[in-house]
């Protein structure tokens, strides 16, 4: 070649580089502003949503409006109505093209997220503010999940008191446009809220549980301080809580309890049919019909029911399984004698599960748990245990709530599977991880999909056996009844909102499939019918993350790492078990 060519070729190479470098500014510069619109959205809408709701930012250790409670006058709630619109079209005018695979996924979520938000509004859902499991009733257990440490803490408090009767006020306007309109839960549901109303209903400012913060100080807050902070609380107490709460008692014993429906299944609500088919999209994150989900149910219960069979003669049981039900739940042997020797239990139970862990996760939470049991008012009214997250800015630990209440109906052998559900490897540990996924953005982090979150908790349970913990028959029987409630979920919850089924025949279909006891059984039906569709989301979502595990061992065989695909699955945050799938795809393909 000639060298004079040969001289030329830098030059040409920078005319070749000169001529691209508009067009490759140019769309950095597009990507770039798209980038920028989508997370000063992602911000500005986090921040209206914990403006919006003051109690969920405070839960999250978000102090800035811990002197207010939400607004639940329901011209409010058609204000937020009219906001979420503005925000789709704010998303409408945002360019996914140029966006990142990760912001494009981020942007559909969001987008998902938002059209359920509007389509809830539409079926008012919202009318229905409280049931038998919680609402303003039980508003003072909110002091427990924040930090009390400096003088502007209990400022705050005492504010959110003295504000407590607006906020009954709108809770009441609230309720009588859901009786004008049809939306309110059963009278057999309602029936159990006028005692947890009464237990509110004290002589004096220091007996009601919202006083409770007062009664124990930091070291650093004189005691001058604390004593006008003290008299400033019972005065709110006495002067606007108190009332309020007498007020609403009223209200709720001659005009709301008598209005309310004398059966069961959201098919009895206005467009009730329709808001059950969007409650089972909605919880599931899948197009699955109420049906389809039922049969699915039905053929788990078949599945599961002969797995118990197996069980009942490995131990030598000579009836039937309705008798070993029977035995079980009736023999004091399976039940801890008193609420301190149950709460003991449920802590030793999770000392033995965390040591466990490193041999099938990688990756694992930096934010501690502990064990605590759920408040006596509520206790007869509720499940057996739930969690409650931590605080996202690390000021509190995650609660694993234990129900210590008639200890006599809670049988040792379910114990192991319920703290694997509710604490580790299950809720802790899967939305600790997700809150400390710094690079997602917050409604990621700290939002959720109930199909992945419970079903993830479901997962946990059958890990138990991997583990080594299900340690005799019995643990093992209990696992296999936790797994048969939520297939029975299944059948019970599109029974009763789909199918007209009775709460009887709900009942009397889960006596005959569970271990449980009585007590459990009609909470959890009665759960079911205050909270139509969430109970589907845990099977359906442990089913898919078994066939999703199975895919990938069937795939990758002795290339397959547990502690890898437990990463795959966990750290990008809960998401629609569709969008779980794709990940998991890519990711087996990635490793063929």
């Amino acid at each position: 070649m000639n060298p004079t060519h040969l001289r030329s070729w830098p030059f040409l190479l920078f005319i070749l580089v000169l001529n691209l470098c508009p067009q490759r500014t140019a769309a950095q510069a597009e990507a770039n502003q798209s980038t920028r619109q989508l997370h000063d959205l992602f911000e500005s809408e986090w921040e209206a949503r914990m403006e919006h709701n003051p109690t969920r930012a405070s839960s999250l250790g978000d102090r800035r409006w811990n002197d207010r409670w939400p607004d639940m006058r329901p011209e409010a709630y058609r204000a937020w109505l009219r906001h979420l619109r503005e925000v789709r079209a704010r998303l409408n005018q945002i360019d996914p093209e140029p966006l990142s695979g990760q912001d494009q996924l981020n942007l559909a979520l969001f987008r998902k997220d938002l059209e359920t938000r509007i389509e809830e509004l539409h079926y008012g859902w919202h009318l229905i503010p409280l049931n038998q499991r919680g609402g303003i009733q039980t508003e003072d257990e909110l002091a427990d999940s924040l930090r009390f440490d400096t003088v502007q803490d209990y400022e705050d408090w005492t504010r959110r008191l003295e504000a407590f009767p607006d906020y009954m006020a709108g809770t009441i306007d609230l309720m009588r446009e859901g009786m004008k309109a049809g939306m309110m839960l059963p009278r057999v549901i309602m029936e159990r809220v006028p005692n947890q109303i009464g237990k509110q209903v004290v002589a004096n400012g220091e007996e009601s549980p919202f006083y409770k913060p007062f009664r124990q100080w930091p070291d650093s807050i004189t005691a001058a301080v604390r004593e006008r902070l003290s008299q400033r609380a019972r005065q709110a107490i006495e002067r606007g809580v108190l009332p309020a709460y007498r007020e609403f008692a009223r209200f709720f014993a001659q005009d709301y309890l008598p209005a309310c429906l004398p059966e069961v299944g959201a098919w009895h609500l206005p467009q009730g049919e329709e808001m059950y088919a969007f409650l089972a999209r909605k919880f599931t994150t899948t197009g699955l019909t109420p049906d389809a989900i039922h049969a699915i149910g039905l053929e788990e219960v078949r599945r599961i029911r002969a797995q118990m069979e197996e069980v009942r003669r490995q131990v030598g049981f000579e009836g039937t399984l309705e008798a070993f039900f029977d035995h079980l739940r009736t023999d004091p042997k399976y039940y801890y004698d008193s609420p301190q020797a149950l709460l003991e239990g449920y802590q030793a139970m999770s000392k033995r599960i965390d040591p466990t862990l490193v041999s099938i996760f990688r990756t694992m939470p930096r934010m501690p748990y502990g064990v605590e049991p759920i408040p006596n008012k509520i206790a007869p009214d509720t499940t057996t245990a739930y969690y409650r997250p931590p605080a996202a800015d690390g000021s509190r630990a995650g609660t694993y709530f234990v129900n210590l209440y008639r200890p006599e109906v809670r049988p040792r052998y379910e114990m192991m599977a319920l703290s694997l559900h509710e604490a580790v490897p299950g809720h802790h540990f899967q939305i600790a991880l997700a809150m400390e996924l710094g690079e997602l953005p917050k409604f990621r982090r700290y939002g959720g999909y109930t199909a992945f979150i419970e079903g993830w908790g479901l997962y946990a349970e059958h890990l138990g056996e991997e583990l080594g913990l299900y340690e005799d028959p019995y643990s093992k029987f209990g696992q296999l009844t936790y797994e048969m409630w939520r297939a029975i979920r299944l059948v019970v919850d599109t029974g009763m909102h789909h199918k007209h089924w009775t709460r009887q025949q709900a009942i009397e279909f889960f006596m005959a499939n569970a271990a449980k006891s009585e007590q459990d059984i009609v909470n959890e039906v009665d759960r079911y019918i205050a909270w139509p569709g969430q109970a589907l989301a845990y099977k359906i979502g442990e089913l898919k993350l078994k066939e999703l595990r199975a895919r990938a061992e069937t795939a990758l065989g002795k290339d397959f790492d547990v502690r890898e695909f437990h990463d795959v699955v966990l750290l990008s945050g809960a998401m629609p078990l569709d969008i779980l799938e794709d990940q998991v795809t890519r990711w087996i393909a990635r490793k063929k």
